[in-house]
């Protein structure tokens, strides 16, 4: 037992536990215990009185009672103050059960003539509440209820070991309290040993619902987070709410819809300013980036931009290479969007300068802004990236186009918005872009304010080139000096996604690293101020905790019924009691137990009459069929070896665990056998009251009579078969699966079985027991002994106590249990809720990256914080463009300003967009949208420098992909034509070699691609030919291999790349089987 006052361990797991989960369940308990011994007490002392006894003639008596009221009330007073329980929660216990034990004993030396039957009931009593009623562990239980054992067995022994020869045999009956005090401790275990599995199943399974929700939370976090740096919040809800419709209609299927147009995501705003700008020199500079540094470079250069648009009230709408657009006024108006504009594009131009004066490197910032509306919103179903469309965005890209390095360049509808905010000087050029030649408008550059201070403090010469040597690479300048700037990493939130729901889940460290052995279950009396030190998730926990107390079972709840228990749902209340039970075999196996212990104990204390024999016999046969049946899939090796027809057998065993009707039969007969064979003794003793002691001249041959009855048992029998009908009770606790109100009618039956026969049918055999106990007596005043020692009233005392000490644990035992459902059915939920979150952040994800870029974004998969880039050797890269619906597309009444035009333009990405979930694309990947023109990639999928280990033909194999992907746009693209009644036609460019990609952007990351291939691809489609794919010589030689057939255009001229040699693809034939020996 010196561990029962041991020192407290470190807080762990189990201590938290133990404190507040196992002590929230037995915390109740132990104020029950004490209040059934206080009641048993008192009705003691008031049968005592009404028995007519003189409390005064027995001073014994009187002081055991006074002082176990007395002790009782005191402890019952220090278990109240709940703070001071949870302190000294083991010490406690320990006074309970010593106090217990001392009661007893005095118990056993009161009132009369010491037996060897004394007491037998309450020490089992005290045996049983130790394991099922105090907050002990299991060793400190079953230490516990061995000494209370050992102590009654060894101090009777002592005691009446010297007694006369006139006593009944000593032994056997010291044999029978032994078997009584095994089975109590066995049964004890038992209870314990379930609940304790019970409740700990159930305490993981709060906390790992607890930890589901808070994946749950994070999930819907995430989602938030990438919905909404993709979208405005009130675009996110609206595709939020398809996206669920479609993953739970089955992945990729889109709702029924009443047309058959593709949902359309876009609205009109008026009152907006759109900011293009391009950083002028950084295509020659990324020309000398390795990877790393140019998305590096890219992430915080765009990074530092997306925090000047904060700063400025502007959202950023969309990254095109190392060009920035932005607009502010949206989703919201603003009053100021073209101040905001403008201070933006003033930022962006100084960050810029600083730059270039810190290393040197020739850079500069060209802006264009102009005023007006724009349709905005989302196109496609693949890769989503919030645009805006309408003549002003055309016109404000122009004017970037068009504008001079360092400045920015503005419209007259912007300039009578600054309302003199900012001095401006007259653009004065003649303009090359032919759009702004058409338009014949004037134009302005913004007159810095703080250029001229910025001047005069300049630095000249480059301070971080001068520093680090003339050697430096520009990139690697660059790279260095932007690192200072700090720009967060894309999907930075999603790097510590919390790992999946397991057995093991821990315990909120801040709970555990706080815990404190004083504070209260009850939250509202927690130290003031421990709340406000706790997060969420650990409020949350405790919130949690509280749920399990089983003191919630007596308060409104929306999940039970107070009284009954009974789950508000009905069919939740009818899943319960459908669900499956294995644990039914071991209740039988224990209850078996039960009815052995009963048949040793009279075989021990009677005659043993060949009728008692041969019901036991039966009933044996009985108990062993039911365990065969319960145990029989343990057999199903040895059955499989027998004949076929006894194969069934095994499934038995399925049938009693998954059938409740069969379970409840079963388990009641099973009950009900043990009542039956515990007062079969009793059926062996005369009905009448014929008792021998009773005789006027007996007590002067009291010596040489027998215990026995004449022609019948010993009068032993009589207590003996009292406390067989207290294991009979103890085997109705063994079912704790069993319902509350099936228990209690049980309870009650054998209540009043017992109370009739023991009080009244065969009370004359306790009568005739004291008689003979109390032959000879010189003692007039122990002619009667008292209540303790009369084996009626004692045992109808103890069947009372037995009886509503059972019934507390059946009702604690069925909140349990209903608790336990409700967390598993919960825990399922969630987790489900979980998965489909998981799902819907995977499948956003996923439309922002690549699929096989998004797992280095996803939870424990993000290895390191580093950016994301990768380096091809070979990539495919598609510009398909519809150039005729530029001049569609205009802005009239009839066509809503626009949207019905756009609405036709989605109805093309779209169809665009479905072709990728066939399978012979999915190795072609969506990069953008921009306008009317589609990008696209093939290659990506291929691990880094896995290209350059294989020869061209395998390398470049995937060509042949993105060449069938751009004659299937076309053919959808005519039959969007057929529907509509249009005549669009594609422009395809395709190019293939080395590129760079990357994800970059923190606000909105955005996953991109860079390099020449890229450039000159985007220069096929726009120097290409309407229905017709260019394509470079390289290109046109490796298509040549794979089985195209190619012809020359000729030479043309490309913007920034000079004269270049061109082809068209034969797209009107397929694979041609041998190359050609030309190209055309």
């Amino acid at each position: 037992m010196a561990r029962l006052f041991s020192p407290r361990p470190p807080p762990s797991e189990d201590l938290f536990y133990e404190t507040y989960y196992s002590l929230s369940q037995q915390y109740p308990l132990l104020l029950l215990l004490l209040v059934i011994v206080l009641v048993g007490l008192l009705a003691l002392l008031a049968v005592a009185w009404a028995s007519g006894r003189e409390l005064a003639s027995d001073p014994g008596f009187l002081t055991t009672m006074l002082c176990g009221l007395g002790g009782f009330s005191l402890l019952l007073g220090l278990a109240s103050r709940e703070q001071r329980l949870q302190r000294w929660t083991r010490p406690l216990s320990g006074l309970v059960w010593a106090a217990l034990l001392a009661l007893g004993h005095g118990f056993l030396f009161t009132g009369g003539v010491v037996s060897a039957w004394d007491q037998v009931s309450f020490f089992l009593f005290v045996i049983f509440t130790v394991y099922a009623m105090l907050p002990l562990g299991m060793r400190d239980a079953a230490a516990a209820g061995l000494a209370s054992s050992l102590s009654h067995l060894l101090v009777l022994g002592l005691y009446l070991g010297p007694q006369p020869d006139s006593q009944p045999a000593l032994l056997p009956q010291l044999a029978a309290n032994a078997v009584l005090f095994l089975c109590g401790n066995v049964a004890g275990a038992y209870h314990k040993a379930l609940m304790e599995r019970a409740l700990r199943a159930t305490f993981r399974e709060a906390l790992s619902s607890l930890h589901s929700r808070r994946r749950l939370d994070t999930e819907k976090k995430h989602q938030e987070h990438l919905l909404l740096s993709i979208l405005p919040a009130y675009l996110a809800r609206e595709m939020k709410a398809e996206i669920m419709a479609r993953l739970q209609a089955g992945q990729g299927s889109r709702p029924e819809s009443t047309n058959n147009f593709h949902s359309l995501y876009v609205k009109r705003h008026q009152g907006v300013s759109v900011l293009y700008a391009d950083i002028v020199g950084f295509t020659r500079l990324a020309s000398e980036c390795s990877p790393k540094e140019l998305v590096l470079m890219l992430n915080e250069l765009f990074g530092k931009f997306d925090q000047i648009a904060k700063e400025h009230e502007c959202m950023r709408i969309k990254i095109l290479g190392d060009c920035y657009y932005c607009v502010s006024g949206l989703p919201l108006s603003l009053p100021d969007h073209a101040i905001n504009c403008v201070r933006m594009g003033l930022d962006m131009c100084r960050a810029i300068r600083k730059l270039r004066a810190a290393t040197g490197v020739d850079i500069n910032m060209r802006v264009g802004v102009h005023s007006g509306s724009v349709l905005c919103g989302v196109i496609g179903l693949q890769k989503w990236q919030y645009d805006v469309w309408s003549h002003d965005v055309t016109l404000a890209n122009h004017m970037e186009a068009s504008g001079v390095p360092g400045r920015v360049h503005i419209t007259g509808a912007t300039l009578a918005l600054l309302a003199g905010a900012y001095a401006v000087e007259d653009a004065a050029m003649e303009h090359g872009d032919p759009y702004l030649r058409e338009l014949g408008e004037p134009t302005y550059l913004v007159i810095d304010p703080r250029a001229e201070e910025e001047d005069e403090k300049g630095t000249a010469g480059g301070l971080l080139s001068s520093l680090e040597g003339p050697k430096m690479r520009p990139s690697l300048l660059m790279t260095r000096y932007l690192e200072s700037w700090g720009a967060a990493k894309p999907f930075a939130h999603l790097s510590h996604v919390e790992s999946p729901v397991s057995t093991s889940t821990p315990l909120p460290e801040k709970a555990l690293s706080s815990f404190s052995p004083h504070w209260s279950l009850d939250r509202s009396r927690t130290p003031r101020g421990l709340d406000d030190e706790l997060d969420t998730g650990d409020a949350k926990f405790f919130q949690v905790i509280e749920q399990l107390n089983s003191q919630k079972q007596w308060k409104q709840s929306e999940d039970f019924n107070p009284l009954t228990l009974y789950f508000r749902e009905k069919e939740m209340e009818k899943e319960y009691r459908l669900s499956a039970l294995p644990a039914f075999k071991y209740y039988a196996a224990c209850t078996f137990l039960v009815f052995f212990s009963n048949f040793i104990i009279q075989m021990l204390v009677t005659n043993r009459p060949p009728a008692l024999t041969i019901t036991y016999s039966i009933t044996f046969l009985l108990f062993f069929l039911l365990l065969f049946v319960c145990f029989s899939e343990h057999l199903t090796k040895c059955v499989l070896k027998g004949p076929k027809m006894l194969h069934w057998l095994p499934t038995l065993s399925v049938l009693v665990a998954t059938r409740p009707g069969l379970r409840v039969a079963l388990g009641t007969a099973t009950i009900l056998l043990v009542f039956s064979m515990a007062i079969t003794s009793l059926v062996f003793l005369p009905a009448a009251s014929n008792c021998p002691f009773w005789a006027p001249n007996v007590s002067s041959t009291a010596s040489n009579l027998s215990w026995e009855l004449p022609g019948s048992l010993p009068l032993i029998s009589v207590p003996y078969s009292m406390h067989c009908c207290v294991l009979g009770f103890l085997s109705c606790s063994l079912f704790l699966h069993m319902s509350f109100e099936l228990k209690l009618l049980l309870l009650l039956l054998w209540l009043a079985a017992c109370c009739s026969l023991f009080l009244h049918s065969h009370a004359w055999l306790s009568d005739c027991l004291i008689a003979r106990l109390y032959l000879g007596t010189l003692d007039s005043s122990l002619l009667r002994p008292g209540v303790l020692k009369e084996p009626k009233l004692m045992g109808a005392i103890s069947f009372f106590i037995f009886f509503f000490t059972l019934l507390v644990l059946a009702r604690q035992n069925e909140y349990y249990c209903r608790l336990d459902f409700l967390w598993k059915k919960k825990l399922r939920q969630e987790q489900e809720e979980t998965e489909t979150m998981e799902n819907l952040t995977r499948l956003l994800l996923e439309n922002v990256l690549p699929a096989h870029v998004a797992p280095q974004f996803i939870g424990q998969n993000r290895r390191n914080e580093d950016l994301y880039h990768q380096s091809y050797e070979c990539v495919c890269v598609l510009f398909a463009s519809v150039p005729d619906f530029k001049e569609f597309y205009s802005e009239s009444s009839i066509n809503h300003e626009g949207l019905e035009c756009l609405r036709l333009l989605n109805e093309i990405i779209a169809d665009f967009d479905e072709l990728l979930s066939k399978p012979k694309f999915s190795g072609v990947e969506k990069i953008k949208t921009i306008c009317s023109t589609y990008m696209a990639a093939t290659g990506l999928n291929a691990t880094s420098g896995q290209d350059a280990q294989q020869d061209a033909e395998q390398s470049c194999s995937h060509l042949g992909t993105m060449v069938e992907f751009a004659v299937a746009l076309g053919s959808k693209l005519d039959i969007i034509n057929k529907h509509s009644f249009n005549n669009f036609r594609l422009r395809v460019g395709l190019n293939h070699g080395p590129v760079v990609a990357g994800v970059i952007g923190a606000q909105k990351p955005q996953y991109d691609i860079w390099g020449n291939t890229v450039n000159v691809a985007s220069r096929m489609e726009s120097t290409g030919v309407l229905g017709k794919i260019q394509v470079t010589e390289e290109t046109a030689c490796a298509l040549q291999s794979l089985g195209y057939t190619c012809y020359s255009r000729g030479i043309i001229k490309v913007k920034g790349k000079g004269q270049l040699c061109t082809y068209f693809l034969n797209t009107d034939l397929t694979r041609t089987g041998p190359p050609s020996a030309t190209l055309g």
